[in-house]
């Protein structure tokens, strides 16, 4: 919980100042978040085969089917009126 408040500028608790332990500078915790963000891409490249790696890079060009039918539903009326 140290790190979190560290890291959003929250109070500390008595406690942490007992640990020894420097606040940490907020420029030194981005290089080590970013530095961890970097490490989990590598691994997911890591673990991915080619074939998914593509899927995923092209799915937002992906066909899809237009939508069949439209707004009115099968159980609405002719005039738009509610059934009775």
């Amino acid at each position: 919980m140290g790190f979190l408040r560290r890291l959003l500028g929250g109070v500390t608790q008595p406690g942490d100042e007992e640990s020894g332990t420097p606040p940490a500078d907020p420029a030194t915790v981005e290089a080590e978040e970013r530095a961890r963000e970097l490490e989990l891409a590598r691994y997911d490249q890591e673990r991915l085969d080619d074939l998914v790696r593509r899927q995923q890079r092209f799915a937002t060009y992906s066909w899809t089917p237009p939508a069949q039918g439209g707004e009115r539903r099968a159980d609405d009326s002719e005039s738009g009126g509610a059934p009775g």
